[in-house]
């Protein structure tokens, strides 16, 4: 086990500019980041739309066959070169997130509406609380709580995968990082061919296992 007060030094040093980061330490801890990001976003796209819908029924989320969403692995990439300089103020932060993941979610839902014809994957237009909603793609409640998580990730989620980068090993660290971004992006390949081919996807499984999507 690593001592306490080693990571409190790390994330001391991390808020003070005093981490310096080898290659192979970037792109691992990039990859860890999309991996854990997809992960707490379908963990927070699960509850939401149990309590949406009155706490009553349990609606499975995403399109792949693990637990993992693309948009907030995509959004956890952009919040962390953006808001890395200012990290010292997490009212920066929360601001510069705020706008970054509404943008994503705004082009991420336009983009899907446009290229498939109609094709929607969220929708505020049928949900309470979706004030400042435009166009069913984006709203002040969804930007606000994601802005609340690139707080986590940038607090939290950040400087433990810089943690892990500094104390394990190269081979450690790389086997640990690409393996499980492997893992996602293979499901993530697999669902895309497996639609391009017009074959049974994740979301047939599930719902032949009797879950529905919401």
């Amino acid at each position: 086990m690593v001592k306490k007060q080693t990571y409190r030094k790390t994330f001391q040093n991390y808020l003070n500019g005093g981490i310096k980061l080898k290659t192979y330490q970037k792109v691992g801890i990039a990859f860890l980041i999309v991996v854990i990001a997809g992960f707490i976003g379908w963990v927070y796209e699960f509850i939401f739309t149990f309590l949406n819908e009155g706490a009553t029924k349990w609606y499975m989320q995403g399109g792949n066959f693990l637990p993992w969403m693309n948009i907030y692995a995509f959004g956890a990439l952009a919040v962390v070169p953006l808001t890395y300089k200012f990290r010292r103020y997490p009212w920066a932060v929360f601001l510069i997130a705020f706008l970054t993941t509404g943008l994503v979610e705004l082009a991420g839902g336009w983009l899907v509406y446009t290229i498939g014809n109609g094709t929607r994957y969220w929708d505020y237009n049928n949900q309470p609380w979706n004030f400042g909603n435009i166009g069913g793609f984006v709203c002040l409640l969804s930007v606000s709580v994601f802005a609340v998580m690139s707080l986590l990730l940038m607090y939290v989620i950040l400087p433990f995968c810089i943690h892990l980068a500094q104390k394990m090993s190269k081979k450690a660290f790389l086997t640990l990082a690409i393996t499980l971004f492997a893992i996602i992006m293979l499901d993530e390949l697999t669902n895309l061919t497996l639609k391009n081919l017009n074959l049974p996807t994740a979301m047939d499984f599930y719902r032949s296992l009797g879950l529905e999507y919401k």
